[in-house]
């Protein structure tokens, strides 16, 4: 799962980062309303969390021109502020969640995890194909009876390439979902991170593959 992180206490976003990163989240992480924008309008989440208040445009206003553009993905507001016409402005503006800041990071993650569940895209907790199974809670790759339990990138290049079975994903797609836009490591990690999927494939004595169509992508295929 890939989001967009737009908090302007550095600090705060330091450690939301991380904690994101730990449960298996992609985070591009911005400063001010305005980059929310643009990586908003640019980049393909499966959420958002905007600070209200930030430098430039605010959270609602970046909020009201994201939705204004037809962007539909999910958002989650986090705000200082207590009072309730600031919750009604938000959901009316077409936020999906609403956190006040102090706020407990398990209840963070747990509003992220329902508000992926209303996405109207939603896919299951346990994913499927061939013999093999994806557990997107424990993130755990298994064939029933063994399994292994999978790293941050590992986890999220089987997410990606189970939500889209039979069809090729680019290496750049992959570069750019996993790893973001400002990230500087060469394109060559997503072969190593394919490999690393292949191997343990391969030791759960799995029926579909990770195939690779030369300078096009990679897809998985059920062999059986």
């Amino acid at each position: 799962m890939r989001l967009l992180l737009a908090e302007d206490e550095k600090e705060l976003s330091k450690a939301l980062v991380a904690i994101l990163k730990h449960n298996h989240y992609s985070v591009d992480a911005v400063y001010n309303g305005n980059d929310a924008l643009d990586y908003g309008l640019a980049g393909q989440y499966d959420g958002m969390i905007l600070d209200i208040m930030m430098p430039g445009l605010d959270g609602l206003e970046v909020l009201a021109k994201l939705r204004e553009q037809g962007i539909a993905t999910p958002v989650l507001m986090l705000t200082a502020k207590t009072q309730v016409n600031d919750r009604i402005t938000g959901l009316d503006t077409g936020a999906d969640d609403y956190l006040t800041k102090p706020f407990a990071m398990g209840e963070l993650l747990a509003r992220l995890r329902a508000m992926m569940r209303r996405r109207a895209d939603f896919a299951p907790n346990v994913m499927h194909c061939g013999n093999i199974t994806l557990n997107r809670g424990n993130f755990e790759l298994s064939n029933g009876e063994a399994g292994f339990r999978l790293g941050n990138k590992e986890f999220q290049m089987m997410e990606m390439l189970l939500l889209h079975p039979g069809q090729l994903i680019s290496s750049e797609q992959l570069m750019e979902r996993i790893w973001g836009y400002d990230s500087d490591t060469e394109i060559s990690v997503v072969w190593v991170y394919i490999s690393y999927l292949r191997k343990k494939l391969a030791a759960l004595g799995a029926t579909v593959e990770i195939k690779a169509t030369r300078g096009v992508g990679y897809m998985l295929e059920d062999k059986a």
